[in-house]
């Protein structure tokens, strides 16, 4: 029965390629449809090695289930009716095991539709929020979170204990264990997630909740980073005291879907400078430069320049606000290393400080910070 199911779905597959080779054209319905294929094939394989292995279980098609809506150019999970919807069925449904297929989804019309980077833990995210489950494990192919990358950082370790808002700021930047939508219904139902490592059973992970803990006076709770950054800095004297100055610069970001990774503006007003994905650079300077052509024709502001090859690195710790002299244990580590600072940026919540540092230094500056904290 498998082999039959599996041969028909890979034929269906094939013609679906055949259409888009032959049109020279790859809609995004098309390619929701060509990515579910993985997950709806694998769940039915499961599925037949449960049945074989005597475990009882069920098999429900997760579009049923998780609803999206069109919003702003990408598909957005509809909350409402996907909670309603996973209410309903977990409440008479009889199964100890239920196998749902992460990752996808479908629109008012039954098309299939798909979560995004890290949308299978969305999935298993949204479920354990609408059916208030005492907790949610993510088994993955690392023992969890680590205090650095641990390719870049030999002594890096697992991290036995993370707020949500620690979790939340690592995997912003680039920790790539858990993605941030994955943390957002969790965090409102207050539920518990371990992340373990399916390979290694018997470690510990990483248990991620509501409750802060120092462990060991260890305040920075780990260091992640973001490759391939690029700085765009736009200054001048017309910017002075002029209202509205950064919102028609954001705007304009904002009208060509560029994500601005961090941002930094000296108080002189003097001048804004943001940090973006490297791809995006170019687009940037475009639409700022665009924006303010009037200011540039006469001479208010400087046209805007972009730097390359920069790093973004993230200090993260939920208790820092407590502890005085972070920053500048921070920033004496790398000084006493030779290490130049291009850009900083500090929120009031104080669980993040992010700095902008050369590519070249990038493995350097990890590997002290990781050492002095």
């Amino acid at each position: 029965a498998i082999i039959s199911f599996l041969k028909k779905n890979l034929n269906e597959l094939e013609s679906r390629l055949d259409a888009i080779y032959l049109l020279e054209e790859a809609t995004p319905k098309n390619n929701a449809a060509i990515s579910a294929y993985g997950e709806l094939l694998s769940s039915n394989i499961i599925q037949e090695v449960f049945s074989f292995n005597g475990i009882e279980s069920i098999l429900k098609d997760s579009r049923d289930l998780i609803k999206t809506l069109h919003h702003n150019g990408r598909d957005v999970v509809d909350k409402h009716t996907t909670n309603e919807n996973i209410k309903n069925y977990f409440k008479n449904n009889t199964s100890d095991v239920v196998l749902l297929a992460g990752f996808i989804a479908s629109n008012d019309s039954g098309e299939t539709t798909t979560l995004g980077r890290g949308g299978s833990d969305y999935s298993a995210a949204l479920i354990a929020s609408a059916t208030e489950s005492e907790v949610l494990e993510i088994w993955t192919d690392v023992s969890g979170l680590y205090t650095a990358h641990p390719k870049i950082v030999a002594q890096a370790k697992p991290i036995e204990k993370l707020t949500y808002y620690e979790a939340m700021e690592l995997s912003h930047f680039g920790a790539k264990v858990i993605y941030p939508p994955t943390l957002q219904p969790i965090i409102e139902k207050k539920i518990p997630i371990v992340i373990k490592n399916t390979f290694e059973v018997e470690q510990e992970g990483t248990l991620i909740d509501d409750s802060p803990v120092v462990e060991n006076g260890e305040i920075v709770k780990g260091i992640s980073h973001i490759d391939n950054v690029a700085l765009i800095n736009l200054e001048g004297s017309g910017m002075i005291g002029i209202t509205g100055f950064s919102k028609r610069f954001f705007e304009a970001l904002s009208d060509e879907n560029i994500n601005v990774i961090m941002i930094t503006q000296a108080s002189s007003e003097h001048s804004i400078c943001i940090g973006v994905k490297e791809e995006e650079a170019a687009a940037a300077k475009k639409v700022i430069d665009e924006k303010f052509a009037f200011e540039i024709s006469i001479n208010k502001v400087a046209q805007a320049l972009i730097e390359k090859d920069m790093v973004n690195i993230a200090v993260v710790g939920e208790k820092m606000k407590d502890h005085q002299g972070i920053s500048g244990k921070l920033f004496s580590s790398l000084g006493a290393n030779n290490i130049n600072i291009r850009a900083i940026a500090q929120g009031a919540s104080e669980r993040n400080i992010s700095i902008i540092i050369d590519k070249k230094n990038v493995v350097k500056a990890i590997n002290t910070l990781h050492e002095s904290f």
